[in-house]
């Protein structure tokens, strides 16, 4: 059981909280269940996720609008239906130097577990492996606050792109509140268009603002909404360093948290850089490697 199992309670821990990232992305196959279990066993705070809808318009657990870069298949994610994207083989390119493809084949350690040609772990299935529906995961983890991104395919301004977006966030809301999950969510895009349209779906759900109401509020011509709670940010945006005490302090002067994602895994997926997060005074890690960030921060006091 987590620490705190609303997004309320979660932000009332005086300390650091760590969101396992797609599961926990450099540690696991990206976006499996597996991934989430194992975060899960590792004790993270919050279980990150991106969804999308598929073909048949069900919600999918899926961070690119492809299935290029984790499946042995090619094709958009919208273009296909649930059956066909669960037959896939979601770990297929995973190794320990995700995501790399020129690794030895015997790199791929999970490869071939969703197609039965490989034993599964113990007390994992087949099944952990596929890429998987958001309400199956909500499902699964009912105790876990779940960071939600809400993903817009394909190219960003096209009106049939756009709507298929706005069909996702619509479909969320629906889901978060058939599922009873509208206080232990938080959904983010980010796309404007999309974000504001879910705040209008569901206006009882946390959110984080998006990139350009965060651009709009860093250069005073914007402010956040008032169901923001938790600023995501990188360590840097176009060249803008973000990590300041400057404007850390002007987010958190707002009553938001500020949650990092970080954005050069090489350098910045590490017990190192977990640390620095903690001790400028920032609120999450979004990390790759949460099992590490949770060590980290228990080893150095964070937790009571």
């Amino acid at each position: 059981m987590p620490e705190a199992t609303t997004v309320a309670d979660l932000l009332a821990l005086d300390r650091p909280i760590v969101a396992g990232h797609a599961g926990g992305d450099q540690s696991w196959p990206h976006s499996t269940m597996f991934a989430f279990r194992e975060a899960a066993r590792a004790r993270v705070d919050v279980l990150e996720m991106d969804v999308q809808l598929t073909e048949d318009g069900v919600l999918v657990v899926q961070h690119d609008d492809t299935v290029d870069r984790t499946t042995e298949r090619r094709g958009a994610v919208g273009d296909l239906t649930l059956e066909e994207l669960q037959a896939l083989d979601n770990a297929y390119w995973w190794s320990d130097e995700w995501s790399s493809r020129d690794q030895p084949a015997d790199a791929y350690l999970w490869r071939g577990v969703r197609t039965g040609d490989v034993e599964p772990p113990p007390t994992y299935t087949s099944d952990d492996f596929r890429i998987e529906t958001f309400r199956s995961v909500a499902e699964t983890f009912p105790n876990h606050v779940l960071d939600i991104e809400i993903k817009v395919p394909g190219v960003v301004g096209d009106p049939d792109d756009m709507a298929f977006a706005v069909e996702g966030a619509r479909v969320l809301a629906e889901e978060i509140e058939a599922l009873g999950r509208t206080d232990s969510v938080l959904v983010v895009s980010f796309n404007d268009a999309v974000i504001k349209a879910f705040r209008d779906f569901a206006p009882n759900v946390a959110t984080s603002p998006s990139v350009e109401e965060l651009l709009a509020w860093f250069f005073g011509t914007g402010e956040f909404d008032e169901q923001d709670v938790v600023a995501q940010v990188p360590p840097d945006y176009d060249g803008i360093e973000v990590l300041t005490p400057g404007i850390i302090e002007r987010v958190q002067g707002e009553d938001l948290e500020v949650w990092v994602w970080p954005n050069d895994a090489a350098n910045q997926e590490n017990a190192a850089f977990y640390l620095d997060v903690a001790q400028l005074g920032l609120d999450g890690i979004i990390a790759g490697h949460p099992e590490i960030a949770v060590q980290v921060y228990r080893n150095n006091g964070y937790y009571g």
